[in-house]
């Protein structure tokens, strides 16, 4: 989950406490990432149940860059996760592929997860190149990255996020299935195993039951149903849906 730039004092104040009140599955990871602003804030109101990512991190120790936020900052404050490469930070800000790859070491090396995102844009995907943009990507990060221990995938298809447009199970299922296949044959049969890859894409508390039981979507990053804390638990719960379909 990531409650993107949004939020205000208040409005995080009321989301915490639907969060604390939220009855969640006891085996199912649940993180958060609140803007930088507000990760003191949270980090301080919130259940320890649910643990607490930033939404970007500097490439390397901290020092004179200005406007940037250091891991050594993140970790001081409480954060256990940053996010990493998603769709925004490639497409709106510019980041390249190595330069989210070297992100994800560092932070790896200083002792965050790392939420890896990857996707397609819509023309990418019109012209059948949906496999090629997320193995160069996932390639990004392999090439950087000692170690997948602490590495989440979440693939968003640029196309659905926010947009109400949303990956037919199937279409999510078939990129998840494709990712794990390339984790298998590029790094280890192991790391293919237990590395999650989570979905993210307009999911919300109607369509997230049926995203959860395919059977490489391991969990989801939710962006603007994050911000109904009753929905939000809704989305959390359905990873259970796959202990039935199984």
């Amino acid at each position: 989950m990531h409650f993107q730039t949004n939020g205000t004092k208040e409005s995080i104040t009321k989301l915490v406490s639907d969060l604390n009140d939220a009855k969640l599955e006891a085996d199912v990871d649940v993180v958060v990432a609140p803007p930088f602003v507000y990760i003191d804030q949270v980090k301080n109101s919130l259940t320890d149940r649910i643990e607490i990512a930033a939404q970007n991190s500097w490439v390397g120790k901290g020092g004179a860059f200005t406007g940037e936020i250091s891991v050594e900052q993140l970790k001081d404050i409480g954060c256990k996760w940053v996010v990493l490469g998603h769709s925004e930070r490639r497409h709106v800000i510019g980041e390249d592929d190595q330069f989210i790859g070297k992100k994800a070491a560092y932070a790896l090396s200083e002792g965050l997860g790392v939420i890896a995102c990857i996707g397609e844009q819509l023309q990418e995907r019109e012209a059948g190149k949906t496999f090629d943009v997320c193995f160069q990507q996932l390639k990004a990060y392999a090439d950087a990255i000692p170690s997948w221990d602490n590495v989440v995938i979440a693939y968003e298809p640029v196309w659905a996020i926010g947009t109400g447009k949303v990956a037919t199970p199937e279409q999510a299922q078939e990129v998840h299935a494709a990712l794990r296949d390339w984790l298998k044959n590029n790094v280890s049969a192991d790391v293919a195993t237990k590395t999650r890859i989570i979905y993210g894409g307009s999911v919300n508390g109607s369509n997230c039951a049926e995203l959860a039981k395919q059977e490489d979507i391991d969990g989801f990053l939710v962006g603007g149903a994050s911000l109904k804390g009753p929905e939000f638990a809704t989305i959390v719960n359905s990873v259970t849906s796959k202990k039935v379909a199984a």
